[in-house]
């Protein structure tokens, strides 16, 4: 039986992605939605047209790894894709945010991806394919996301080595990279109208469309992408400007 792990599936673009897979991935045959929310995995489980399994889990813990790496080997599975996709970000400076969040960005979008990818992989066969959710903020560091910028900087300096080193097993890993997205994710970062003059401007990214058009970029071994020409644009522009002056124009 082949599987997709979803973490982070309990809404935005996890739940987009639990949905893309159930209409265009054919060779799956179950998802497992992984997320802290039972009754929010259960909503988006009640959507999806092919066979499916909640895993309420906090990926932070200990634990849950535990459990997690135990479902796995008891299932016997071959997970034929795993989709990081559990995160946060906050808005603040660093010295402002509290330590548990500081913390905690680092411990959901860093060791958690780490540790889930680690333990998924010996159940991952030839042609399976990893896809990380990474953001346009890894681009740069970015002033008043210090911590959030630093974890997804992470995420595609991972992502890149792990797709090099998996080549030899033709399993692909893609660092998606979106702009913002009305989703849950900015309520939890604070991240309100007029909070920042750049998020304000910024053109939003659409979360069905991301996790569509991400998974055919997976399919095609692509190894980073993004939906909108203009956060296309700002990728190769903060590959060719000093860092510097990339920060002060993405300034928050």
């Amino acid at each position: 039986m082949k599987i997709a792990v979803i973490t982070g599936a309990s809404s935005g673009l996890g739940k987009e992605y639990a949905l893309a897979v159930s209409r265009l991935r054919p060779d799956v045959d179950e998802i497992w939605l992984v997320a802290r929310r039972k009754d929010k995995l259960e909503e988006v489980a009640s959507n999806l047209s092919k066979k499916y399994r909640i895993v309420p889990l906090d990926i932070t813990s200990d634990t849950a790894i535990e459990e997690y790496k135990n479902l796995l080997e008891t299932q016997n599975a071959e997970v034929t894709l795993l989709i990081n996709n559990a995160g946060f970000g906050k808005l603040g400076l660093f010295y402002e945010i509290s330590t548990q969040d500081n913390a905690g960005m680092i411990r959901l979008n860093c060791e958690s991806l780490t540790v889930i990818t680690s333990v998924t992989l010996p159940f991952m066969n030839n042609g399976a394919e990893i896809i990380n959710t990474c953001s346009i903020a890894s681009f740069a560091p970015n002033n008043r996301m210090a911590v959030y910028s630093s974890t997804k900087a992470f995420v595609m300096s991972f992502s890149r080595a792990l797709r090099d080193e998996l080549k030899s097993r033709k399993i692909n890993v893609l660092s998606v990279c979106p702009g913002p997205m009305e989703t849950e994710f900015l309520g939890v970062a604070g991240i309100n109208k007029g909070d920042s003059k750049t998020f304000d401007m910024l053109p939003r990214d659409n979360a069905q469309r991301v996790a569509e058009h991400s998974l055919k970029a997976s399919k095609k071994h692509k190894a980073v992408f993004c939906d909108h020409f203009f956060y296309k644009f700002y990728r190769v522009v903060s590959k060719i400007l000093p860092t510097a002056l990339v920060m002060k124009m993405a300034k928050t």
